[in-house]
């Protein structure tokens, strides 16, 4: 018989001692193929191996997976069910953009910080805090006093505005017992939402921020 081979995961296996069965299955654009290996082992018997391998596919794939967003909806639902969410964007960035503007759409205005150097984000955002200018060596070592980031704004707010959204970027640097504070800033606060970028994954995803502090859901 003619020693043909095929490969699978980088080794061959003679069509002599093989046979391969391929099933496609098509469910809502997501294509399973599964492939089941035979072999003829010793005189015992036949090993049988089977192997799965699934190769999801969206609309998004084929018209643009930044243009078209059909979890949106779920989106805007977690944000007033949570209140507080940490996501996770691809490292190209971009998508969350689109995320952002569908909460603009709903009437939220946002509050854009950084957590390098937020220092304490109790007393930042609650609280009047000192904040020292750079003297260059040479003028006196100066305190300036700031009124709370949070209040501030939201006494800024128009009548017809939904609330405020305080959109943390690179909050991965923050300690456990500051993604804490964040997370129960909503119930001190019951117009902020809190949206905090704690690290990067394939595609654009959340999750409850009170989840990734280890707090208690309820």
């Amino acid at each position: 018989m003619a020693a043909a081979a095929c490969s699978y995961h980088g080794s061959l296996l003679p069509s002599s001692v093989t046979r391969l069965r391929r099933q496609k299955l098509s469910f809502y654009g997501t294509t399973s193929s599964s492939v089941t290996v035979e072999k003829k082992g010793s005189s015992k018997g036949k090993c049988r191996q089977l192997a799965v391998v699934r190769c999801s596919i969206g609309v998004e794939d084929f018209i643009g997976g930044d243009l078209v967003k059909f979890d949106l909806g779920q989106w805007l639902s977690d944000v007033e069910e949570h209140k507080a969410l940490a996501i996770y964007s691809p490292h190209e960035g971009g998508y969350e953009g689109r995320y952002l503007n569908r909460l603009r759409y709903q009437g939220y205005h946002f509050l854009d910080l950084s957590a390098r150097g937020l220092g304490d984000p109790e007393t930042t955002l609650t609280k009047f805090h000192p904040v020292c200018p750079a003297h260059v060596g040479k003028q006196p070592i100066a305190r300036w006093y700031f009124p709370p980031e949070v209040d501030y704004r939201l006494s800024l707010l128009p009548p017809n505005a939904k609330g405020l959204v305080v959109w943390i970027i690179e909050a991965k640097v923050l300690s456990k017992a500051e993604l804490q504070f964040l997370a129960l800033l909503p119930s001190l606060r019951p117009k902020v939402r809190v949206i905090a970028e704690c690290g990067n994954w394939r595609k654009f995803l959340w999750k409850p921020l009170k989840e990734i502090a280890g707090l208690p859901a309820n």
